[in-house]
């Protein structure tokens, strides 16, 4: 099966999206696993705690990325 892919307009969006995703996966589990140990209750609570930082973490991410490439350009020399 062969996956159609996006028109390069929506990479925009399609990057805050898939690392807001990836980011807070990874954060949520590390400190649910800190917090519970490998206990029965982990996984559901994993995915409680992923979904509640990925809705607060994508518009985020959405607003901070112009900031923050800004930020980035005015600290580099133009190329």
């Amino acid at each position: 099966m062969k996956l159609t892919r996006l028109p390069a307009r929506y990479a925009a969006l399609l990057m805050p999206f898939v690392l807001s995703i990836l980011m807070t996966f990874v954060v949520s589990g590390v400190a649910t696993l800190k917090n519970l140990g490998l206990a029965p209750e982990f996984l559901p609570n994993w995915m409680s705690a992923w979904l509640v930082s990925w809705i607060i973490a994508f518009p985020t991410l959405l607003g901070a990325l112009p900031i923050t490439r800004r930020i980035v350009q005015s600290m580099i020399r133009p190329a």
